[in-house]
C-alpha cells in the first residue's frame, strides 16, 4: 500500500470526499459505501452538518487550494477504506473539516460463539 501524502495524488472519488469533509467542516457522514477501497457517492450519502450558533461559520482555507499536504487523519481514513475494501462505514465524524472518528461494523475475530 503506497502512502499518499498530497491531495493531488488522490483518486477523483477520494478528492471529492476530502472536499466534502472540508466543506461541511463539522458534522458526520452516514452509511458511506466503500467499493474496492474507494468511497461511493451513488446514491448520495446522508450528510449531517453541525451549525454552531455561538460563533461565525469558519471556512476551511484549503478549499481554495489546488494542492496541499494531507493531514494524518485523512491518510488513516483512506487506510481504513483499503482495509475494509468492500463494505459500509456507519458514520464518519468530522471536526474542522478532518475525519475524526469512524464507526465500522465488523465481525469480531477470536470470539467464541
Amino acid at each position: 500500500m503506497k502512502t499518499v501524502t498530497r491531495f493531488s495524488q488522490l483518486s477523483a472519488p477520494r478528492q471529492a470526499f476530502v472536499r466534502l469533509l472540508q466543506s461541511m467542516n463539522f458534522g458526520s457522514v452516514e452509511c458511506l459505501e466503500v467499493r474496492s477501497g474507494e468511497p461511493v457517492f451513488n446514491p448520495p450519502r446522508t450528510v449531517l452538518v453541525e451549525v454552531k450558533l455561538d460563533s461565525e461559520p469558519e471556512l476551511r482555507p484549503e478549499l481554495d487550494q489546488v494542492d496541499f499536504e494531507l493531514r494524518a487523519e485523512v491518510t488513516r481514513l483512506f487506510a481504513q477504506l483499503e482495509l475494509l475494501y468492500n463494505g459500509s462505514i456507519e458514520r464518519i465524524d468530522v471536526r474542522h473539516g478532518v475525519p475524526w472518528r469512524l464507526v465500522i461494523e465488523r465481525p469480531l475475530k477470536g470470539v467464541r460463539r
